[in-house]
Protein backbone atom coordinates (compact mmCIF):
# COMPACT_ATOMS: atom_id res chain seq x y z
CA UNK A 1 0.00 0.00 0.00
CA UNK A 2 1.43 3.70 -0.90
CA UNK A 3 1.64 6.56 1.25
CA UNK A 4 -1.09 8.29 -0.15
CA UNK A 5 -3.28 4.93 0.39
CA UNK A 6 -1.88 4.56 3.94
CA UNK A 7 -3.27 8.41 4.59
CA UNK A 8 -6.51 7.92 3.60
CA UNK A 9 -6.97 4.50 5.33
CA UNK A 10 -5.38 6.25 9.09
CA UNK A 11 -8.29 9.22 7.75
CA UNK A 12 -11.20 6.76 7.79
CA UNK A 13 -10.22 4.34 10.68
CA UNK A 14 -9.27 7.75 12.56
CA UNK A 15 -11.00 10.64 11.32
CA UNK A 16 -10.01 12.92 15.17
CA UNK A 17 -6.60 11.63 15.38
CA UNK A 18 -4.28 14.29 15.57
CA UNK A 19 -1.23 12.77 13.56
CA UNK A 20 -3.52 12.39 10.67
CA UNK A 21 -2.30 16.24 10.14
CA UNK A 22 1.26 17.51 9.40
CA UNK A 23 3.26 19.62 11.11
CA UNK A 24 6.55 20.93 10.09
CA UNK A 25 8.18 19.12 12.43
CA UNK A 26 6.24 15.77 11.60
CA UNK A 27 6.49 16.22 16.18
CA UNK A 28 2.97 17.76 17.55
CA UNK A 29 1.72 17.04 20.84
CA UNK A 30 -2.58 16.23 21.48
CA UNK A 31 -4.87 15.28 24.36
CA UNK A 32 -7.26 11.60 24.11
CA UNK A 33 -10.15 14.01 25.20
CA UNK A 34 -11.30 16.49 23.32
CA UNK A 35 -14.73 16.96 22.05
CA UNK A 36 -16.10 14.71 19.03
CA UNK A 37 -17.90 17.69 16.83
CA UNK A 38 -16.41 20.37 14.50
CA UNK A 39 -13.64 20.31 11.74
CA UNK A 40 -9.95 20.75 12.56
CA UNK A 41 -8.85 23.91 10.58
CA UNK A 42 -5.43 25.00 9.38
CA UNK A 43 -2.33 24.90 11.18
CA UNK A 44 -0.52 27.97 11.84
CA UNK A 45 3.06 28.48 12.87
CA UNK A 46 5.08 31.32 14.75
CA UNK A 47 7.08 33.23 12.03
CA UNK A 48 10.22 32.24 14.28
CA UNK A 49 10.72 30.74 17.75
CA UNK A 50 8.10 29.20 19.95
CA UNK A 51 5.36 30.27 22.14
CA UNK A 52 5.84 32.04 25.29
CA UNK A 53 2.31 32.79 26.45
CA UNK A 54 -1.54 32.76 25.39
CA UNK A 55 -4.55 34.18 25.56
CA UNK A 56 -8.31 32.33 25.00
CA UNK A 57 -11.82 33.61 23.35
CA UNK A 58 -14.35 32.80 25.97
CA UNK A 59 -17.95 33.36 26.06
CA UNK A 60 -19.97 34.95 29.41
CA UNK A 61 -22.10 32.13 30.93
CA UNK A 62 -25.66 32.37 28.84
CA UNK A 63 -27.95 30.64 31.37
CA UNK A 64 -28.07 26.58 30.26
CA UNK A 65 -30.38 24.92 28.14
CA UNK A 66 -33.13 26.74 28.73
CA UNK A 67 -32.10 30.57 28.83
CA UNK A 68 -29.25 30.89 26.71
CA UNK A 69 -26.74 28.22 24.59
CA UNK A 70 -23.30 27.95 26.39
CA UNK A 71 -20.20 27.10 23.64
CA UNK A 72 -17.80 28.73 26.36
CA UNK A 73 -14.24 28.55 24.80
CA UNK A 74 -14.45 29.14 20.98
CA UNK A 75 -10.39 30.67 20.33
CA UNK A 76 -6.79 30.12 21.67
CA UNK A 77 -4.24 32.23 20.60
CA UNK A 78 -0.74 31.50 21.29
CA UNK A 79 1.99 34.41 22.03
CA UNK A 80 5.18 33.53 19.94
CA UNK A 81 8.73 34.88 21.04
CA UNK A 82 9.21 37.25 18.27
CA UNK A 83 5.74 38.85 19.66
CA UNK A 84 3.42 37.90 17.47
CA UNK A 85 -0.06 36.07 17.11
CA UNK A 86 -0.90 32.80 15.77
CA UNK A 87 -4.40 30.85 15.91
CA UNK A 88 -5.92 28.13 13.88
CA UNK A 89 -10.24 27.84 13.41
CA UNK A 90 -11.90 30.42 16.02
CA UNK A 91 -15.61 30.70 16.84
CA UNK A 92 -17.69 33.95 16.20
CA UNK A 93 -18.93 34.09 20.39
CA UNK A 94 -16.97 36.05 23.25
CA UNK A 95 -14.35 38.08 23.89
CA UNK A 96 -10.39 37.55 23.88
CA UNK A 97 -8.90 37.30 27.79
CA UNK A 98 -5.67 38.59 29.09
CA UNK A 99 -2.31 37.27 28.23
CA UNK A 100 -0.40 34.37 30.37
CA UNK A 101 3.24 34.56 29.79
CA UNK A 102 5.77 31.63 31.11
CA UNK A 103 8.12 33.28 33.55
CA UNK A 104 11.00 34.71 31.64
CA UNK A 105 10.00 34.75 28.02
CA UNK A 106 10.27 31.16 28.77
CA UNK A 107 8.87 28.25 26.61
CA UNK A 108 5.30 26.70 26.69
CA UNK A 109 6.03 23.12 26.58
CA UNK A 110 2.86 20.61 26.98
CA UNK A 111 -0.86 21.15 27.57
CA UNK A 112 -3.95 19.60 29.32
CA UNK A 113 -7.48 20.59 28.28
CA UNK A 114 -10.78 20.63 30.50
CA UNK A 115 -13.86 18.92 28.50
CA UNK A 116 -16.92 18.87 29.41
CA UNK A 117 -18.90 15.10 27.82
CA UNK A 118 -21.85 15.17 25.59
CA UNK A 119 -24.68 16.38 27.87
CA UNK A 120 -26.92 14.04 25.67
CA UNK A 121 -30.16 16.06 26.77
CA UNK A 122 -28.16 19.41 28.00
CA UNK A 123 -26.57 21.80 26.54
CA UNK A 124 -23.23 20.77 25.27
CA UNK A 125 -19.98 22.87 25.71
CA UNK A 126 -17.18 20.56 24.78
CA UNK A 127 -13.88 22.25 25.67
CA UNK A 128 -13.79 24.84 28.35
CA UNK A 129 -10.30 25.59 29.39
CA UNK A 130 -6.54 24.70 29.03
CA UNK A 131 -3.51 24.76 30.90
CA UNK A 132 -0.10 24.78 29.88
CA UNK A 133 2.84 23.60 31.94
CA UNK A 134 6.28 26.01 31.02
CA UNK A 135 9.64 24.57 30.78
CA UNK A 136 10.63 25.41 34.28
CA UNK A 137 7.60 23.44 35.62
CA UNK A 138 5.41 26.58 36.13
CA UNK A 139 1.38 26.26 35.22
CA UNK A 140 -0.73 28.66 33.08
CA UNK A 141 -4.25 28.18 33.41
CA UNK A 142 -6.61 29.92 31.41
CA UNK A 143 -9.57 31.92 33.26
CA UNK A 144 -12.66 30.01 31.10
CA UNK A 145 -15.75 28.06 32.54
CA UNK A 146 -15.54 25.63 34.93
CA UNK A 147 -17.44 22.74 33.27
CA UNK A 148 -15.77 19.62 32.77
CA UNK A 149 -12.54 18.26 33.96
CA UNK A 150 -8.99 18.47 32.94
CA UNK A 151 -7.57 15.51 31.04
CA UNK A 152 -4.44 13.68 31.12
CA UNK A 153 -0.71 16.14 30.38
CA UNK A 154 0.55 16.01 26.76
CA UNK A 155 3.56 14.73 25.97
CA UNK A 156 5.94 17.13 26.23
CA UNK A 157 7.61 19.43 23.34
CA UNK A 158 11.23 19.87 24.60
CA UNK A 159 11.81 22.79 22.40
CA UNK A 160 8.96 24.39 22.75
CA UNK A 161 5.72 24.71 21.08
CA UNK A 162 5.13 26.87 18.22
CA UNK A 163 2.38 25.75 16.32
CA UNK A 164 -1.34 25.50 16.39
CA UNK A 165 -4.19 23.48 15.40
CA UNK A 166 -8.24 23.56 16.22
CA UNK A 167 -11.42 21.27 15.80
CA UNK A 168 -13.66 23.62 15.98
CA UNK A 169 -17.77 22.86 15.20
CA UNK A 170 -19.67 25.34 13.08
CA UNK A 171 -22.33 27.21 14.20
CA UNK A 172 -25.36 24.92 14.21
CA UNK A 173 -28.19 27.94 13.65
CA UNK A 174 -30.86 27.22 16.49
CA UNK A 175 -29.41 23.79 17.42
CA UNK A 176 -26.96 23.49 20.37
CA UNK A 177 -23.48 25.14 19.60
CA UNK A 178 -20.07 23.88 21.26
CA UNK A 179 -17.37 25.87 19.31
CA UNK A 180 -13.88 24.80 20.00
CA UNK A 181 -13.75 21.17 20.75
CA UNK A 182 -9.88 20.05 20.72
CA UNK A 183 -6.22 21.51 19.86
CA UNK A 184 -3.46 20.05 19.10
CA UNK A 185 0.30 21.87 18.83
CA UNK A 186 3.18 21.29 16.99
CA UNK A 187 6.52 21.16 18.36
CA UNK A 188 9.97 23.02 17.19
Amino acid sequence: MGLSSNIVLAILLFPNCCWCTECKSESDIYVPNGGPWGYWGNIEYCPAGYAIGFSLKIEPYQGGQTEGDDTSLNGIRLICSEGTFITSNVSKWGTWSGRYYCPRGGKMVAFSLRVELPQWFGDDTAANNIQFRCEDGDILIGNSHEWGTFGPWSGPCPKGICGIQTKVEAEQGPDDDTALNDVLFCCC
